[in-house]
């Protein structure tokens, strides 16, 4: 008899549950299969809306628009708009009226209970009259053409520049942060400016790109002037997702007073695209196919840093194969992804560039050296930003290659930003460097982003990796002036360090700078004064023989300052915009010790960092600009004009003079003057650096 109730209830149940659907009904739907039941839901819903809605007076009588409207129907059976696509407001209240004036009906069912539901249906304008059409079989609905991919197209937007609110970076190129350093930079904002490159993200609270965009556009009456000045060249964007797709120009053509050669020339072709999914995951990829010949102490430097497979490397984008005579072929791909799982948070992943510092040089982490793969955390909390990198760098020369592979290196930097003052900001800065050499790899104590480095480096051993030190600060005397500065410790012996016998081990750098906005109370003019010195030895690190392994380069380029150690430098530098023309000027003064690099002398006098400091000429008395003392003067003048301010196009024409001026005549360097007159159009999406 028991059981008996327990059939009896369960199969109650199940009717109970059968006569409910998944679907709110109207009456004359119940009837049918469940099969139909959605879409003689919409049938009445769109007859419902025809026969009700009054068209505002502000549409002409001759009004067309395909409006896609998100409805649901509550636990009550009560309608209510959820998203209407028109771009009518008066439309929009208008089909919102009708939907809340809609009777109720039976609700969904889940599991038994009253249940939300939620449907789209289109409205195509003017409203006519439809016929519902019942669905019998699976196999009819097989043969049925969907409409998914057509109303794709209604999710189409018009593009509104996306990227501006984006977590894409901003390109790092010093003249295009330029335009918005002053805003970052007043006095009272809570920016943390010295870890680049910005998002558009971290920048839009600052300064309006659309607005700046609005400004310089230049009316246009076909799609070529529109793509040419103002526009990408394709751009897309829908409800979750936004897309550009652009070329990329780099062609310049110059003529150096010291070659032998007739010009100089760059050709870079390629493209880069950039597209935001959803609000948290952006990608950027651009490909560049270049070949280059450049003045001639630009060529020389590229040769004397090659590795022993390749031609050259040419300084700041990568290793290279020859090109007709004198030049360079030297592709080049840079791509990253970022994910902002919260609001305090950024993750990118990517082969690329970084740099730390508010000054044009940076004796942290710089973007000389050429790109490398890397994983970069941002976090901000309060009056705080932490960053933590990882980067894969690459040791190009012959007595690293195993089997014709080069040696790989690792490095992780921390670097935590404090506003203690809406006037001041002082950071700390760590890193370390180690190689593969023991066949380890990367070594998971460094995965921890909050661990002191310095003691993973001491517990793995003296020489298992290089570790540096470093504080800057940024003090705001106005919202015009600011100055800024870093300090660098590469050796960790303070009895050396203090004991003023200026031993090899006072491995020490700083900066100093200073930025002027608006200067002399001119619109857009930027001066900027910055002081560099780095001690001997410094970012070099021992080794076996001659050679280190855990120095601080990649690719036989230095990861902080293009010079590397061994050097003093002076650096004036001149900003001006004017809507769509701009200038920069240049002034750099230095000094710096080479090695002599010959077979009576080939000791390491601080300068190559890729040098093992073991064995130095001097244990005392070691002082900047020791070896072979060389004097570097250039200055440089830029006039351009920006083409497109969606695509950072810009034609150009500059002069540069340059004298470099040894001590003493060795095979290595050499005196040498130059004068360069080079003009171009180039996509500026990253640092040219020349001045080395």
């Amino acid at each position: 008899m028991k059981n008996t109730y327990i059939i009896l209830a369960l199969f109650f149940s199940f009717q109970l549950f059968s006569q409910n659907s998944s679907v709110p009904l109207f009456e004359d739907c119940k009837s049918l299969d469940e099969i139909n039941h959605e879409e003689c839901l919409k049938s009445n819903v769109y007859k419902y809306v025809k026969d009700n809605i009054v068209m505002p007076n502000s549409l002409s009588h001759d009004f067309t628009e395909s409006v896609n409207v998100l409805f649901e129907v509550n636990k009550q059976g009560k309608f209510k708009t959820v998203y209407i696509s028109s771009n009518s407001s008066s439309l929009k209240t208008e089909i919102e009226n009708v939907f809340v004036s809609m009777p109720a009906i039976t609700p969904s069912y889940y599991n038994g209970k009253a249940d939300f539901f939620q449907t789209k249906i289109k409205l195509d304008f003017p409203l006519l009259d439809k016929i519902y059409s019942k669905k019998n079989t699976v196999a009819e609905l097989e043969r049925k053409e969907s409409l998914e991919y057509d109303n794709l197209k209604n999710d189409k937007v018009k593009y509104s520049n996306p990227e501006y609110s984006s977590h894409i970076n901003v390109p790092f190129s010093h003249k295009l942060y330029s335009l918005f350093d002053m805003q970052m930079n007043e006095l009272g904002t809570n920016s943390h400016t010295a870890s680049k490159p910005y998002s558009y993200a971290d920048v839009k609270k600052y300064f309006d790109f659309k607005k700046y965009n609005e400004e310089l556009k230049v009316k246009s009456n076909s799609w070529f002037d529109r793509k040419l000045w103002n526009e990408h060249f394709v751009q897309l964007q829908t409800k979750d997702l936004w897309f550009t797709l652009d070329p990329v120009l780099d062609i310049q053509f110059g003529k150096d007073s010291n070659t032998d050669f007739s010009y100089t020339l760059n050709n870079t072709r390629g493209f880069y695209a950039q597209a935001g999914l959803g609000k948290k995951f952006n990608f950027f990829t651009a490909i560049y196919e270049s070949q280059g010949r450049f003045p001639k102490y630009f060529n020389d430097y590229a040769k004397e840093i090659n590795g022993v497979d390749s031609y050259g490397v040419v300084p700041g984008r990568g290793i290279s194969k020859p090109f007709g005579e004198y030049g360079f072929d030297y592709p080049v791909s840079e791509a990253y992804v970022a994910y902002n799982p919260a609001d305090f948070m950024d993750l990118q992943f990517g082969y690329g560039k970084n740099f730390i510092g508010d000054g044009y040089r940076s004796l942290f982490i710089s973007d000389a050296a050429s790109p490398n793969t890397y994983f970069k955390m941002n976090v901000d909390f309060w009056k705080f930003r932490y960053t933590t990198t990882w980067n894969w760098l690459k040791d190009i020369r012959k007595e690293m290659q195993v089997n014709k592979a080069y040696l790989s290196k690792y490095m992780v930097t921390h670097y935590l930003s404090f506003n203690a003052s809406k006037r001041l900001n002082f950071s700390f800065f760590e890193s370390a460097v180690w190689a593969n050499t023991n066949g380890e790899g990367f070594r998971m104590d460094y995965l921890n982003p909050f661990i002191f480095l310095r003691n993973v480096e001491f517990r793995d051993g003296q020489d298992a990796g290089n570790s540096l030190l470093g504080l800057s600060y940024k003090y705001k005397f106005s919202s015009k002036i600011n100055t800024y500065g870093q300090f660098i410790i590469d050796e960790f012996s303070s009895g050396d360090i203090f004991g003023g016998e200026k031993s090899w081990k006072n491995k020490l750098g700083f900066q100093l700078g200073a930025k002027y906005y608006e200067a002399f109370n001119v619109d857009n003019l930027i001066l900027q004064l910055e002081y560099n010195q780095v001690r001997p030895y410094t970012y070099s690190q021992g080794g076996d023989g001659n050679l280190t392994e855990t120095n601080y380069g990649h690719t036989n380029q230095s990861m902080a300052h293009l010079w590397s150690s061994n050097f003093r430098e002076l650096v004036f530098i001149a900003r001006y915009n004017y809507k769509r023309w701009f200038s920069d000027l240049k002034f750099i003064t230095g000094i710096k010790g080479l090695d002599f690099n010959t077979e009576e002398d080939s000791l390491s006098y601080g300068g190559d960092i890729y040098k093992s400091y073991n064995n130095p000429p001097y244990e005392i008395g070691v002082e900047i600009g020791q070896g072979v003392r060389t004097s570097n003067l250039q200055t440089n003048l830029k006039v351009g004009y920006l083409v497109n301010p969606s695509t950072n196009l810009k034609a150009f024409v500059e002069v540069l003079y340059r004298d470099l001026s040894p001590e003493i005549t060795t095979a290595t360097p050499q005196q040498s003057t130059t004068t360069w007159i080079n003009f171009g159009v180039r996509t500026d999406l990253f640092n040219w650096y020349n001045d080395f």
